[in-house]
């Protein structure tokens, strides 16, 4: 028997249950505790007496009953206790009564979990105690309503406990407890976390399936070239292309991932170019995490650098087939015997030299060994035995996206599985739209575009993140459903996690308040490149300057834009972006500063100097002479000289001078003038005897001593 059983049969509460238990030895941790039959005899012989004086009435029918019920439950516990079993018996038979009572508790309060029973406080153990459920964050408005109150009334409780929230804010789940405990409730909270998210593949029935053998057929392999900047993985890749890619990018340095694909003698092969600025490290990451096959680009002449151990550890990470291409083996300083002893080092032996990684010597300027680099590729292919089916509905990856003037959200996607195609309803995170429009890498609008195929795609309803998955379903109105869920849960999850406040946190606070705030608004072309620019900017370190985002985002630099930046006090950068019209007027009336870059490392450097501008400088003391005053001489009737003997150092009339008598400072200022004799000098040195004239000081003596400090301005580092 249950402690809250037994309690109904004795006519008690829950409470005073578990402590008479606990007078008998019995331990009970909750309502929900078990209890021993020889406990239960105990206690039923133990409250048999406390009425026997009292005579015992019959027990009470039912029909009699029902217009008394709170009457018979409260007079059941005062009824005398014959033997026990005749008292068991009719206690037995008056719980039907009892439980006709008009309770707040529902039946299933008894079929609480043992678990559950055991978190509750003394508040909420007795079975009287109404439960609310809330899952993610706890708003005021949905509190009210679950409580049935005015809003209005439940903030002004929140008021008189020190809480100040409007109607649409979340409240901490320590208030909402105590406030629903107050109205006689017990609050469920259900925090909301990533399992509780929607799985987009779960969603679509067909995801579950598996292809069947006979659906899969080859594919074209998907290959990423990475590493070190300025190895020429776009020259090489521009060789293989026969095009001029390297021509527009700025600073000769791919600034995007570009997807493009290679029509061999044999077969296709897909080509991801990827970033080698240390500052893409991420780009470069998702490159290899989207790819088949990763080629290693190592230049002959420099050799392994950091970037490319970098490269070998993200594709290793990823788990895909590795192979070398050593570059520039046409240079006079090309040692691909050095390259190779490094790739050793690093545990990659290659196949000539009795290792199993394939190198590679090839030369992006005269197109020397690329024929037999890409028959490295498709044989490795090959071994792989790639196969995807292309009979199904399209998913894959976002390579990259963008928001272009007179297009709207543009994502280049890489398909991994199935068909996409025009037309199609696409879901990408929270963003969902019809495919208007498919354009491949030679800017050709298409109909369809199989697994292993890039292409741009428009009509999204917003810029998805950059290696977000996307997949295609089968009506809009499934699409949009699940991206509004989506969408949801993202303002869910934001607001399910407050920020804790404490005292520490407080005294954090307060400190870093002394931080100078650099505040920038950040427009780019790509949300790839915002990644890429605030990884970089995140490693300045500085304990004095804290970078803040007021806005990131892609597209134009707008007129928003500078408004904003005006009220925050904040600069724009602008990376691969021009300006709409009327920015120019609006920043010169707002004065606002817009910076526009087109290569990333410029604009990190630029934003490193701004940083270290807005420090202000720091002033260093140094002694560099001192003398004695040996005698004072009165010139007119307010000014005195000071007639010294330089006793260390030398003496110039751009020092500062400070008096000293014992350990007492008199007096620091400038000097008016220096004389030795009757002659103004530049410099007075060490056991020289000169005239000291002090600005606006005469109270000096003989024995004083005076000490000479230069100031020396140190600008501050980050």
């Amino acid at each position: 028997m249950r402690v809250h059983e037994l309690a109904k049969e004795l006519g008690i509460s829950s409470k005073e249950c578990r402590e008479r238990l606990e007078k008998l030895g019995t331990e009970a941790k909750s309502h929900m505790s078990t209890v021993e039959p020889e406990a239960v005899a105990q206690l039923t012989d133990k409250a048999a007496p406390s009425a026997a004086t009292v005579e015992s009435p019959p027990p009470p029918k039912k029909e009699t009953a029902k217009p008394k019920k709170e009457s018979a439950a409260q007079e059941a516990p005062e009824e005398p206790s014959p033997p026990q079993e005749v008292a068991v018996d009719e206690i037995a038979d008056a719980a039907p009564v009892v439980d006709m009572a008009p309770s707040p508790v529902s039946s299933d309060a008894d079929e609480v979990s043992e678990d559950e029973g055991q978190k509750e406080d003394e508040g909420a153990e007795s079975p009287e105690a109404k439960v609310i459920r809330i899952k993610g964050a706890i708003i005021v408005k949905e509190l009210a309503a679950e409580l049935g109150l005015p809003p209005n009334k439940l903030i002004a409780e929140l008021m008189g406990m020190n809480v100040f929230a409007s109607i649409t804010e979340r409240v901490d789940i320590s208030v909402a407890r105590k406030i629903a405990e107050h109205h006689g409730y017990k609050l469920d909270h259900e925090r909301r976390t990533a399992e509780h998210r929607p799985q987009i593949g779960k969603r679509d029935s067909e995801e579950k399936e598996e292809d069947r053998p006979e659906d899969l057929l080859p594919r074209s392999p998907v290959v990423t070239f990475l590493g070190h900047v300025d190895h020429g993985k776009t020259s090489l890749l521009d060789k293989i292309r026969n095009s001029a890619v390297v021509k527009d990018e700025s600073g000769g340095i791919t600034q995007h991932i570009g997807a493009y694909t290679v029509d061999t003698n044999k077969r296709r092969i897909t080509f991801l170019d990827t970033p080698g600025h240390a500052a893409f490290t991420a780009m470069r990451a998702r490159g290899a995490n989207l790819t088949d096959i990763a080629v290693i680009i190592i230049a002959a002449d420099d050799g392994i650098m950091p970037q490319t151990k970098e490269a070998i550890q993200h594709a290793q990470a990823a788990n895909v087939s590795l192979m070398i291409a050593i570059n520039k083996i046409d240079l006079p300083a090309a040692n691909v015997d050095k390259v190779k002893q490094q790739l050793q080092t690093e545990g990659l032996a290659p196949e000539d030299w009795g290792g199993e990684t394939i190198c590679c010597s090839v030369s992006a300027e005269t197109g020397e060994g690329i024929d037999h680099l890409l028959e490295m590729l498709l044989l490795q292919a090959e071994v792989l035995e790639l196969t995807s089916n292309a009979n199904r509905r399209a998913s894959g990856f976002v390579i990259e996206s963008s928001l272009e003037p007179g297009t709207g959200p543009t994502a280049n996607v890489l398909v991994t599985r199935g068909s996409l195609k025009v037309g199609d309803f696409v879901l990408c995170e929270h963003h969902c739209g019809k495919a208007k429009a498919l354009i491949n890498d030679h800017g050709v609008n298409v109909k369809t575009a199989g697994p292993s195929t890039p292409v741009k795609m428009l009509g999204l309803s917003g810029v998805p993140s950059a290696g977000a998955e996307f997949r295609v379903y089968a009506n809009e109105k499934a699409a949009r459903t699940i991206a509004q869920e989506e969408s949801t849960n993202l303002k869910q999850e934001q607001l399910s996690s407050p920020q804790k406040a404490s005292l520490e946190n407080l005294f954090e606070q307060i400190e870093g308040e002394k931080k100078v705030d650099l505040r920038l608004v950040l427009k780019a072309d790509t949300r790839g490149s915002i990644e890429a620019i605030k990884h970089t900017l995140d490693e300045i370190k500085s304990d004095k300057i804290a970078i803040t985002f007021i806005l990131s985002g892609t597209g134009n630099i707008t007129v928003n834009d500078v408004m904003l930046a005006s009220a925050s006090n904040a600069i724009v950068l602008g990376f691969h972006v021009g300006q709409e019209p009327g920015v120019d007027a609006t920043t010169r009336h707002e004065g606002v500063e817009i910076r526009l870059h087109s290569v990333i490392y410029e604009l990190a450097d630029e934003v490193r100097d701004a940083m270290t501008g807005m420090l202000s400088p720091e002033f260093l003391e140094s002694v560099v002479g001192t003398a004695e005053i040996r005698q004072v001489f009165s010139i007119g009737k307010r000014s005195k000289v000071a007639g010294c003997m330089v006793t260390s150092g030398s003496i110039t009339p751009k020092h500062k001078v400070r008096v000293r008598r014992g350990e007492d400072v008199l007096f620091e200022g400038g000097i008016e003038s220096l004389k030795h004799f009757q002659d103004s000098v530049a410099e007075v040195r060490e056991s020289q005897e000169c005239g000291i004239r002090i600005e606006k000081f005469t109270d000096f003596d003989e024995g004083d001593i005076l000490e000479f400090i230069q100031i020396e301005e140190v600008q501050r580092t980050l």
